[in-house]
Protein backbone atom coordinates (compact mmCIF):
# COMPACT_ATOMS: atom_id res chain seq x y z
CA UNK A 1 0.00 0.00 0.00
CA UNK A 2 3.23 2.19 0.39
CA UNK A 3 4.23 1.60 -3.12
CA UNK A 4 3.69 5.29 -4.69
CA UNK A 5 6.27 6.69 -2.39
CA UNK A 6 8.34 4.47 -4.80
CA UNK A 7 6.34 5.07 -7.91
CA UNK A 8 5.90 8.52 -8.15
CA UNK A 9 8.62 11.07 -6.79
CA UNK A 10 5.65 13.46 -5.83
CA UNK A 11 4.30 11.38 -3.39
CA UNK A 12 7.86 10.28 -2.12
CA UNK A 13 7.93 12.06 1.16
CA UNK A 14 7.65 9.05 3.18
CA UNK A 15 10.44 7.46 2.64
CA UNK A 16 9.00 3.82 1.49
CA UNK A 17 11.44 1.17 1.03
CA UNK A 18 11.73 -2.39 1.39
CA UNK A 19 8.70 -4.72 -0.82
CA UNK A 20 7.69 -1.17 -2.07
CA UNK A 21 10.92 -1.14 -4.20
CA UNK A 22 10.44 -4.63 -5.41
CA UNK A 23 6.79 -4.05 -6.02
CA UNK A 24 7.25 -1.02 -8.30
CA UNK A 25 10.45 -2.41 -9.83
CA UNK A 26 8.13 -5.84 -11.13
CA UNK A 27 5.28 -3.61 -12.23
CA UNK A 28 7.72 -1.13 -14.20
CA UNK A 29 9.29 -4.66 -15.80
CA UNK A 30 6.30 -6.35 -16.21
CA UNK A 31 4.80 -3.02 -17.76
CA UNK A 32 7.93 -2.88 -20.11
CA UNK A 33 7.12 -6.30 -21.80
CA UNK A 34 3.49 -5.70 -22.53
CA UNK A 35 1.57 -6.87 -19.45
CA UNK A 36 -1.37 -4.40 -18.60
CA UNK A 37 0.12 -3.79 -14.70
CA UNK A 38 -1.84 -2.63 -12.47
CA UNK A 39 -0.94 -1.36 -8.62
CA UNK A 40 -3.43 -0.78 -5.33
CA UNK A 41 -1.84 1.54 -3.27
CA UNK A 42 -3.37 3.78 -0.35
CA UNK A 43 -5.49 6.70 -0.92
CA UNK A 44 -2.38 9.43 -0.69
CA UNK A 45 -4.71 12.32 -2.79
CA UNK A 46 -3.96 10.95 -6.33
CA UNK A 47 -6.50 10.54 -8.64
CA UNK A 48 -7.61 7.32 -9.09
CA UNK A 49 -6.30 5.74 -12.09
CA UNK A 50 -3.58 7.61 -12.53
CA UNK A 51 -0.45 5.84 -14.32
CA UNK A 52 3.26 6.17 -13.77
CA UNK A 53 5.59 4.05 -15.53
CA UNK A 54 2.99 2.19 -17.85
CA UNK A 55 1.34 1.01 -14.08
CA UNK A 56 -1.94 1.89 -13.77
CA UNK A 57 -3.20 2.69 -10.31
CA UNK A 58 -6.02 2.24 -8.08
CA UNK A 59 -6.28 3.66 -4.41
CA UNK A 60 -8.07 1.49 -1.62
CA UNK A 61 -8.32 4.21 1.66
CA UNK A 62 -7.07 6.45 3.28
CA UNK A 63 -4.71 5.43 6.16
CA UNK A 64 -6.37 7.88 8.57
CA UNK A 65 -9.88 7.36 7.97
CA UNK A 66 -12.56 5.50 9.69
CA UNK A 67 -13.21 4.77 13.11
CA UNK A 68 -10.79 2.53 15.87
CA UNK A 69 -11.73 -0.50 15.48
CA UNK A 70 -14.34 0.01 12.95
CA UNK A 71 -11.99 0.89 10.29
CA UNK A 72 -10.32 -2.74 9.70
CA UNK A 73 -13.33 -3.17 7.55
CA UNK A 74 -14.83 0.11 6.66
CA UNK A 75 -12.81 1.82 5.11
CA UNK A 76 -10.05 -0.51 4.94
CA UNK A 77 -11.02 -3.96 3.71
CA UNK A 78 -14.00 -2.45 1.77
CA UNK A 79 -11.85 -0.02 0.46
CA UNK A 80 -9.50 -2.76 -1.09
CA UNK A 81 -11.73 -4.92 -2.40
CA UNK A 82 -13.25 -2.66 -4.42
CA UNK A 83 -10.08 -1.49 -5.85
CA UNK A 84 -9.33 -4.74 -6.64
CA UNK A 85 -12.16 -5.12 -8.79
CA UNK A 86 -11.79 -1.74 -10.19
CA UNK A 87 -8.59 -3.33 -11.37
CA UNK A 88 -9.82 -6.49 -13.21
CA UNK A 89 -6.87 -8.61 -13.40
CA UNK A 90 -6.67 -12.23 -14.08
CA UNK A 91 -3.38 -12.64 -11.45
CA UNK A 92 -2.91 -10.86 -8.11
CA UNK A 93 0.47 -10.12 -6.29
CA UNK A 94 1.28 -9.30 -2.50
CA UNK A 95 3.82 -9.78 -0.44
CA UNK A 96 5.03 -9.78 3.11
CA UNK A 97 3.11 -11.30 6.01
CA UNK A 98 -0.21 -9.71 7.28
CA UNK A 99 -4.31 -10.00 7.66
CA UNK A 100 -4.01 -8.52 3.21
CA UNK A 101 -3.13 -11.93 2.21
CA UNK A 102 -6.16 -13.60 3.40
CA UNK A 103 -8.26 -10.67 2.15
CA UNK A 104 -6.62 -10.67 -1.10
CA UNK A 105 -7.38 -14.44 -0.85
CA UNK A 106 -10.95 -14.40 -0.68
CA UNK A 107 -11.38 -11.83 -2.92
CA UNK A 108 -9.77 -14.08 -5.59
CA UNK A 109 -11.34 -16.96 -4.65
CA UNK A 110 -15.22 -15.87 -5.06
CA UNK A 111 -14.05 -13.86 -8.57
CA UNK A 112 -12.03 -16.44 -9.67
CA UNK A 113 -8.63 -14.84 -10.39
CA UNK A 114 -4.93 -15.99 -9.19
CA UNK A 115 -3.31 -15.05 -6.12
CA UNK A 116 0.65 -15.19 -5.89
CA UNK A 117 1.96 -14.74 -3.21
CA UNK A 118 6.31 -13.80 -2.20
CA UNK A 119 7.51 -14.21 1.02
CA UNK A 120 9.48 -11.09 2.06
CA UNK A 121 11.39 -12.03 5.63
CA UNK A 122 12.80 -15.29 7.20
CA UNK A 123 9.71 -14.12 9.68
CA UNK A 124 7.65 -14.55 7.41
CA UNK A 125 8.01 -18.34 7.28
CA UNK A 126 7.02 -19.38 11.11
CA UNK A 127 3.88 -18.40 13.29
CA UNK A 128 6.24 -17.26 15.96
CA UNK A 129 8.19 -14.93 14.10
CA UNK A 130 5.59 -13.37 12.11
CA UNK A 131 6.29 -9.13 12.68
CA UNK A 132 2.25 -8.75 13.25
CA UNK A 133 1.95 -7.51 17.02
CA UNK A 134 -0.07 -10.27 19.00
CA UNK A 135 -3.30 -8.17 19.90
CA UNK A 136 -3.94 -8.16 16.15
CA UNK A 137 -4.43 -12.07 16.18
CA UNK A 138 -6.65 -11.37 12.86
CA UNK A 139 -4.07 -10.46 10.81
CA UNK A 140 -1.95 -13.92 11.95
CA UNK A 141 -4.90 -15.83 10.93
CA UNK A 142 -6.01 -14.49 7.63
CA UNK A 143 -2.32 -14.57 6.72
CA UNK A 144 -2.30 -18.21 7.39
CA UNK A 145 -5.48 -18.58 5.75
CA UNK A 146 -3.81 -17.17 2.58
CA UNK A 147 -0.52 -18.75 2.34
CA UNK A 148 -2.34 -21.74 2.32
CA UNK A 149 -4.84 -20.42 -0.63
CA UNK A 150 -2.36 -18.84 -3.09
CA UNK A 151 -1.99 -20.25 -6.36
CA UNK A 152 1.68 -20.16 -6.16
CA UNK A 153 4.03 -18.99 -3.56
CA UNK A 154 7.58 -17.75 -3.71
CA UNK A 155 10.87 -17.21 -1.60
CA UNK A 156 14.22 -15.54 -1.41
CA UNK A 157 16.19 -18.07 -0.72
CA UNK A 158 16.69 -21.94 -0.30
CA UNK A 159 16.46 -21.26 4.16
CA UNK A 160 12.75 -19.64 3.46
CA UNK A 161 11.81 -22.32 1.44
CA UNK A 162 12.50 -24.96 4.31
CA UNK A 163 11.57 -22.72 7.03
CA UNK A 164 8.01 -22.81 5.13
CA UNK A 165 7.65 -26.16 4.75
CA UNK A 166 8.73 -27.23 8.00
CA UNK A 167 5.91 -24.81 10.13
CA UNK A 168 3.32 -24.28 7.12
CA UNK A 169 3.44 -27.87 5.14
CA UNK A 170 3.60 -25.38 2.12
CA UNK A 171 5.73 -25.89 -0.97
CA UNK A 172 7.35 -22.81 -3.34
CA UNK A 173 10.00 -21.69 -5.70
CA UNK A 174 12.50 -19.03 -5.26
CA UNK A 175 12.45 -15.64 -6.97
CA UNK A 176 14.85 -13.49 -7.16
CA UNK A 177 14.74 -9.88 -6.77
CA UNK A 178 15.00 -7.22 -8.90
CA UNK A 179 17.85 -4.25 -8.63
CA UNK A 180 17.88 -0.75 -10.22
CA UNK A 181 20.96 -0.01 -12.30
CA UNK A 182 23.42 1.76 -9.98
CA UNK A 183 23.75 5.43 -10.48
CA UNK A 184 27.80 5.26 -9.35
CA UNK A 185 30.59 3.41 -10.08
CA UNK A 186 32.85 5.71 -8.49
CA UNK A 187 36.04 4.20 -6.74
CA UNK A 188 37.11 4.50 -3.26
CA UNK A 189 38.87 7.90 -3.66
CA UNK A 190 35.36 9.55 -5.39
CA UNK A 191 33.05 8.07 -2.55
CA UNK A 192 32.67 10.57 0.59
CA UNK A 193 30.56 8.29 2.83
CA UNK A 194 32.41 5.92 4.92
CA UNK A 195 29.58 3.66 6.04
CA UNK A 196 25.93 3.69 5.23
CA UNK A 197 23.07 2.34 7.30
CA UNK A 198 19.28 2.11 5.87
CA UNK A 199 16.71 0.98 6.80
CA UNK A 200 13.21 1.79 8.85
CA UNK A 201 14.29 2.07 12.65
CA UNK A 202 12.43 -0.46 14.59
CA UNK A 203 13.18 -2.88 17.41
CA UNK A 204 14.79 -6.03 14.91
CA UNK A 205 16.69 -3.59 12.79
CA UNK A 206 18.77 -3.07 15.85
CA UNK A 207 19.99 0.78 14.58
CA UNK A 208 21.75 0.96 18.43
CA UNK A 209 24.31 -1.40 17.08
CA UNK A 210 25.13 0.95 14.37
CA UNK A 211 25.59 3.78 16.82
CA UNK A 212 27.94 1.90 19.13
CA UNK A 213 30.18 1.03 16.71
CA UNK A 214 30.29 4.31 15.89
CA UNK A 215 30.68 5.81 18.98
CA UNK A 216 34.22 3.09 18.65
CA UNK A 217 35.38 4.58 15.15
CA UNK A 218 35.36 8.13 15.43
CA UNK A 219 37.74 8.32 12.40
CA UNK A 220 35.27 6.89 10.20
CA UNK A 221 32.10 8.81 8.75
CA UNK A 222 28.63 6.97 9.21
CA UNK A 223 25.36 7.74 7.43
CA UNK A 224 22.01 6.86 8.85
CA UNK A 225 19.05 6.43 6.72
CA UNK A 226 15.46 5.89 8.36
CA UNK A 227 12.14 6.58 9.10
CA UNK A 228 9.88 5.60 12.13
CA UNK A 229 7.05 2.86 11.86
CA UNK A 230 3.92 2.59 13.73
CA UNK A 231 4.29 1.30 17.17
CA UNK A 232 7.87 2.57 17.72
CA UNK A 233 8.08 6.19 17.56
CA UNK A 234 9.50 6.18 20.86
CA UNK A 235 12.85 4.15 19.76
CA UNK A 236 12.84 6.55 16.51
CA UNK A 237 13.08 9.65 18.61
CA UNK A 238 15.59 8.40 21.11
CA UNK A 239 17.45 6.80 18.11
CA UNK A 240 17.85 9.99 16.52
CA UNK A 241 18.24 12.57 19.16
CA UNK A 242 21.41 9.95 20.21
CA UNK A 243 22.59 9.83 16.39
CA UNK A 244 22.50 13.58 16.55
CA UNK A 245 24.91 13.75 19.67
CA UNK A 246 27.36 11.19 17.81
CA UNK A 247 29.79 13.43 15.58
CA UNK A 248 30.85 11.70 13.24
CA UNK A 249 27.15 10.36 12.21
CA UNK A 250 25.06 11.95 9.47
CA UNK A 251 21.41 11.56 10.34
CA UNK A 252 18.82 11.78 7.69
CA UNK A 253 15.71 10.59 8.74
CA UNK A 254 13.35 9.27 6.40
CA UNK A 255 14.01 10.69 3.04
CA UNK A 256 12.31 9.66 -0.66
CA UNK A 257 13.43 6.48 -2.18
CA UNK A 258 15.03 8.09 -5.03
CA UNK A 259 16.96 10.37 -2.83
CA UNK A 260 18.28 7.19 -0.46
CA UNK A 261 19.16 5.21 -3.79
CA UNK A 262 21.95 8.24 -4.90
CA UNK A 263 24.03 7.69 -1.59
CA UNK A 264 24.74 4.16 -2.14
CA UNK A 265 27.16 5.12 -4.72
CA UNK A 266 28.75 7.63 -2.22
CA UNK A 267 29.53 5.05 0.66
CA UNK A 268 32.72 2.73 0.54
CA UNK A 269 30.92 0.05 2.47
CA UNK A 270 27.30 -0.65 3.62
CA UNK A 271 26.28 -1.78 6.95
CA UNK A 272 23.36 -3.93 7.73
CA UNK A 273 22.76 -4.44 11.89
CA UNK A 274 19.70 -6.50 11.73
CA UNK A 275 18.60 -9.70 13.59
CA UNK A 276 15.66 -10.57 11.02
CA UNK A 277 16.04 -10.26 7.37
CA UNK A 278 14.53 -11.62 4.48
CA UNK A 279 16.75 -10.44 1.11
CA UNK A 280 17.60 -7.09 2.14
CA UNK A 281 16.78 -4.54 -0.89
CA UNK A 282 19.33 -3.09 0.19
CA UNK A 283 22.20 -5.52 -0.20
CA UNK A 284 21.43 -5.50 -3.93
CA UNK A 285 21.62 -1.71 -4.47
CA UNK A 286 24.83 -1.88 -2.44
CA UNK A 287 26.54 -4.42 -4.74
CA UNK A 288 25.00 -2.99 -7.75
CA UNK A 289 26.68 0.16 -6.95
CA UNK A 290 30.27 -1.32 -6.08
CA UNK A 291 29.90 -1.08 -2.61
CA UNK A 292 30.36 -4.07 -0.48
CA UNK A 293 28.23 -5.07 3.17
CA UNK A 294 29.09 -5.45 6.39
CA UNK A 295 26.71 -7.54 7.87
CA UNK A 296 25.15 -10.01 10.53
CA UNK A 297 22.88 -11.69 8.44
CA UNK A 298 24.04 -13.42 4.81
CA UNK A 299 20.79 -14.80 3.38
CA UNK A 300 22.16 -18.77 2.16
CA UNK A 301 25.81 -17.79 2.95
CA UNK A 302 25.87 -15.41 -0.43
CA UNK A 303 28.45 -12.83 1.10
CA UNK A 304 30.55 -15.18 2.80
CA UNK A 305 30.57 -17.20 -0.66
CA UNK A 306 30.89 -14.78 -3.20
CA UNK A 307 33.33 -12.25 -1.36
CA UNK A 308 30.89 -9.32 -1.51
CA UNK A 309 31.56 -8.14 1.64
CA UNK A 310 32.23 -9.58 5.24
CA UNK A 311 29.98 -11.42 7.92
CA UNK A 312 30.39 -10.90 11.64
CA UNK A 313 28.99 -12.41 15.01
CA UNK A 314 29.80 -9.53 17.08
CA UNK A 315 30.18 -5.75 17.20
CA UNK A 316 33.87 -5.89 18.01
CA UNK A 317 34.06 -7.63 14.63
CA UNK A 318 31.79 -5.56 12.71
CA UNK A 319 34.08 -2.46 13.95
CA UNK A 320 37.17 -4.08 12.89
CA UNK A 321 35.69 -5.27 9.30
CA UNK A 322 34.17 -1.57 8.67
CA UNK A 323 37.83 -0.44 9.66
CA UNK A 324 39.82 -2.94 6.96
CA UNK A 325 37.14 -1.95 4.06
CA UNK A 326 37.16 1.76 4.73
CA UNK A 327 41.09 1.98 4.74
CA UNK A 328 42.85 -0.94 2.91
CA UNK A 329 41.92 0.26 -0.65
CA UNK A 330 43.47 -3.34 -2.25
CA UNK A 331 40.50 -5.05 -0.23
CA UNK A 332 38.01 -2.55 -1.06
CA UNK A 333 38.96 -2.89 -4.68
CA UNK A 334 38.74 -6.44 -4.74
CA UNK A 335 35.30 -6.34 -2.85
CA UNK A 336 33.85 -4.03 -5.41
CA UNK A 337 34.65 -5.64 -8.28
CA UNK A 338 33.01 -9.08 -7.32
CA UNK A 339 29.73 -7.09 -6.37
CA UNK A 340 29.99 -5.38 -9.82
CA UNK A 341 30.25 -8.77 -11.29
CA UNK A 342 27.65 -10.66 -9.10
CA UNK A 343 25.17 -8.47 -10.13
CA UNK A 344 25.69 -8.26 -13.41
CA UNK A 345 26.48 -12.40 -13.52
CA UNK A 346 22.94 -13.40 -11.64
CA UNK A 347 20.63 -10.05 -11.67
CA UNK A 348 19.94 -9.31 -14.79
CA UNK A 349 16.28 -8.36 -15.61
CA UNK A 350 15.83 -11.31 -17.49
CA UNK A 351 17.08 -13.68 -15.75
CA UNK A 352 15.17 -12.50 -12.28
CA UNK A 353 11.94 -12.52 -14.35
CA UNK A 354 11.86 -15.53 -15.64
CA UNK A 355 9.60 -17.27 -12.42
CA UNK A 356 7.73 -14.07 -12.42
CA UNK A 357 6.51 -14.65 -16.39
CA UNK A 358 6.28 -18.82 -15.89
CA UNK A 359 3.63 -17.71 -13.94
CA UNK A 360 1.97 -15.24 -15.28
CA UNK A 361 2.10 -17.25 -18.92
CA UNK A 362 0.28 -20.67 -16.85
CA UNK A 363 -2.09 -18.18 -15.82
CA UNK A 364 -3.16 -17.36 -19.97
CA UNK A 365 -2.50 -20.60 -20.36
CA UNK A 366 0.40 -19.99 -22.45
Amino acid sequence: MSNLAVLAPEYGGSGAAGEPVQHTLLAKALARRGYAVSMITADYGQPDGAVWHGVKTFKAFDRGAGLPLLRFVHPRWTGLWAALKRADADVYYVSCAGGIVGQVALFCQRQGKRLIFRIASDSDCAPDTLLIPQCYWRDSRLYEYGLRRASAVLTQSVRQQQLLARNYGVSSSIAGMLVEPANSYADSAGRDIDALWVSNIRSVKRADVLLDVAERLPDISFHMVGGPVSGELQRFETTRARARSTPNMTFHGAVPYCEAFMLYGRARVFVNTSDVEGFPNTYLQAWASGTPVVAFFDPDNLIAREGLGVVVKTRHEMETAIRMLVHDASAWNAARARCLAYIEREYSEATVLEPYLLLLDRADGR
